[in-house]
């Protein structure tokens, strides 16, 4: 009996100690729970579950629509204030993009004036397959089996929306974003009214665009210097300086809000704050297997001419060597392959057509035309073409993110002056360069193929980056660093300073000394 009292004794005694312990290691969660959210509030780093991580990272940009102006929000009193995710638990951290869903009339309603879009074409079916146009059903041996379109060169910005869409960092949630993306197809717009408007008329959407912009939150937390947009047209259409009536484009880049955000468009002006991405190609693939065979083709592929122009002169234009350019490739008997743009049934927005000139040829000659810039580099490119240049601003100022450094690798570079002049003869000059040094800089050429396309929205690369990919990529380093700068308490706009940049892209190639031919 005694025996028996002291073992319950023992039993009471030690479930005692043992209440004691469990109240002890409950307080002391509770202490580190409270103390968790003390820090999270104050330091701004906040930690999410996955399950509303992978929500923050997919989360979908429904069709664009009107939404509460900014002024029924409460306004931070730091308008640079950001909430930093942890880096450890969260892959998007520095990545998130917000996506603006603008008023109606700054996209979606452009789109359904599609047969306006452009004076002289009905521009429908252009729209089709998340604006990469129909597919090319015969590729008649040219093309491979699918990954094709009849891709109108106007579209980028509509293929950029389909694309972001998809992009893996979304966010709903606009404190989180690194950069905010503005849906506004402003080349699509202007298209409309850049002939036979006047100035009010061209200039509508870019007063309204900045007037809705200025009103939201997103805006006010650093003027528009996190923003980016992109425009499917050369940024000279939208760089007019004066309001007669003669002169061409919209103001909307030379609005000061827009001297405040990130502008990509398939050519750039001399301001600081635009980028050149590649104009869209005919070529879409949808995996990494479908970019490696069509490389393979064209790598191997046997060319029996030297030199190809496909184009048209420019008569009315003073300054311009495609005159000379087509007189030098014509009587070039086979060395050279025309394809005249001018003619009757024009074959050059054909892909088929355009595709099978060039894979037969070992150089591209890639003048100006209306502009600096051509879609047709692009189209030499992932045909293997070596593409020849005549200006520095055709290229190496302005596709700095995609094109190496070094021009020499995968390009020639005559001056236009030498074809003005006639001291230098096309077929003379490229027949200098040996069969091993044209294989080298087609290999170069054939690498550059996939960051100068645009992907099936539909699928993912894996192995590579398309040019939407380094395009992204390339802004959210250039908003992060403006946001490092601004936290840092030091003033932000020497990124988007006003002035003319193109001496030093090309500094950063040929050095201060002029681009001297090759031969």
């Amino acid at each position: 009996m005694e025996k028996k009292l002291i073992i319950n004794g023992g039993h009471c005694h030690n479930q005692f100690w043992f209440t004691v312990l469990l109240s002890f290691v409950f307080c002391f969660l509770l202490f580190c729970f409270d103390y968790s959210v003390l820090y999270s509030s104050n330091s701004g780093v906040s930690f999410y579950s996955e399950k509303t991580q992978k929500a923050n990272q997919l989360a979908a940009i429904d069709e664009p629509s009107e939404i509460p102006d900014s002024q029924n929000f409460p306004f931070p009193e730091n308008n640079v204030s950001l909430t930093i995710v942890n880096n450890v638990t969260d892959p998007c951290s520095g990545k998130y993009i917000y996506v603006h869903r603008l008023p109606r009339r700054f996209n979606v309603d452009v789109l359904e004036d599609c047969r306006n879009l452009v004076k002289w074409f009905n521009m429908c079916p252009s729209l089709m397959n998340s604006g990469f146009g129909p597919k090319v059903e015969t590729p008649q041996g040219v093309l491979s089996e699918k990954n094709w379109f009849e891709t109108n060169q106007f579209m980028l910005e509509l293929i950029f929306h389909q694309r972001i869409k998809q992009y893996e960092c979304l966010t709903n949630d606009s404190s989180m974003a690194s950069a905010v993306y503005i849906p506004f197809y402003a080349g699509l717009d202007v298209g409309r009214y850049l002939w036979g408007y006047n100035v009010s008329v061209r200039d509508s959407s870019a007063f309204g665009i900045v007037h809705w912009l200025r009103k939201q939150r997103e805006w006010n937390r650093m003027f528009g210097r996190d923003h980016f947009f992109v425009a499917g047209r050369i940024a000279w259409d939208f760089r007019r300086r004066i309001d007669n009536e003669s002169d061409w484009g919209s103001r909307l880049m030379n609005l000061p809000e827009f001297m405040n955000i990130t502008v990509l468009s398939i050519e750039s002006s001399s301001w600081s704050n635009e980028f050149a991405v590649p104009y869209p190609t005919y070529f879409h693939p949808s995996s990494d297997i479908d970019v490696i065979r069509w490389q393979k083709r064209v790598r191997a592929r046997k060319r029996r001419h030297l030199f190809c122009f496909a184009g048209a002169p420019r008569p009315t234009m003073k300054d311009s060597i495609r005159g000379e350019i087509i007189n030098q490739c014509l009587s070039a008997n086979q060395t050279c392959r025309f394809l005249d743009c001018k003619a009757e049934g024009n074959k050059c927005n054909t892909p088929v057509e355009v595709i099978k000139v060039f894979r037969d040829c070992k150089f591209c000659l890639q003048p100006p035309g209306d502009s600096y810039t051509r879609r047709s580099t692009f189209d030499s490119i992932i045909s293997g073409c070596i593409p020849v240049f005549f200006h520095p601003y055709s290229a190496y100022a302005q596709y700095i993110w995609y094109f190496p450094k070094n021009y020499t690798k995968y390009s020639v570079y005559i001056p236009e002056i030498d074809i003005k002049t006639g001291n230098v003869s096309i077929d003379r000059a490229l027949s200098r360069y040996s069969e091993h040094r044209i294989k080298a800089m087609r290999k170069e050429v054939v690498k550059l193929i996939p960051k100068v396309i645009y992907a099936n929205p539909k699928s993912r690369f894996e192995r590579y980056e398309d040019a939407i990919d380094i395009a992204v990529k390339r802004v959210l380093e250039r908003v992060n660093k403006v946001g490092e700068i601004t936290r840092e308490g030091k003033d932000p706009s020497v990124e988007f300073a006003a002035g003319n940049q193109w001496k030093s892209k090309l500094s950063g190639i040929v050095g201060d000394q002029p681009l001297e031919p090759l031969f």
